[in-house]
């Protein structure tokens, strides 16, 4: 069966067919939730709740653009809806802070990046995310988030900031322990 045609089976609330889309797009979907989630098991719940917004929704869905990014930008939504309001994606000052800048070195695995990108604060987590790995802009993701460009900017500086902070004392560990 098509995509096409389980999505139109979605819209009328075939079970089945919402099975199949779950078992196509979740692994992609949960990779992204991990993202903004500080845990596995809050990456699992957000997951869970990106799929009912989705199958609630999936009759908006007009087939125009691709269905993966639809439902990438639902569960993105999602993800962040459990820090809006909260106050933890706001800072109390939005000082000007030096650009860092964090390049990937191969003497540092990708899991190792990934774990210290989870360990962000929320705030700086979901900007760096946007920003860095999805690719949103300053503007698009204060609008999201409902922050300033400035407070975005800010805190992807700051979690720049740390994470090349933990990479420089995870390489002299290891320049250590080689001695």
């Amino acid at each position: 069966m098509s995509l096409e045609q389980l999505i139109e089976k979605c819209k009328k609330n075939d079970t089945t067919a919402q099975s199949e889309i779950y078992k196509l797009f979740s692994r992609k979907l949960f990779s992204l939730c991990l993202k903004y989630s500080r845990n596995h098991a809050e990456a699992e719940d957000n997951l869970q709740d990106a799929f009912i917004t989705i199958f609630e929704k999936i009759a908006q869905f007009k087939n125009t653009g691709a269905f993966e990014g639809w439902m990438k930008r639902i569960t993105i939504n999602t993800a962040l809806q459990r820090y809006r309001g909260k106050g933890v994606l706001n800072i109390v000052n939005e000082g000007n802070i030096e650009d860092v800048t964090v390049e990937y070195e191969e003497d540092v695995s990708i899991d190792f990046l990934l774990n210290c990108i989870q360990e962000l604060p929320d705030r700086y987590r979901m900007v760096f995310n946007l920003y860095a790995l999805d690719g949103y802009s300053h503007k698009e993701i204060a609008e999201m988030l409902d922050i300033t460009t400035g407070t975005t900017k800010s805190n992807l500086a700051r979690a720049r900031m740390i994470l090349k902070e933990k990479v420089e004392t995870y390489k002299s560990q290891m320049n250590l322990q080689s001695l």
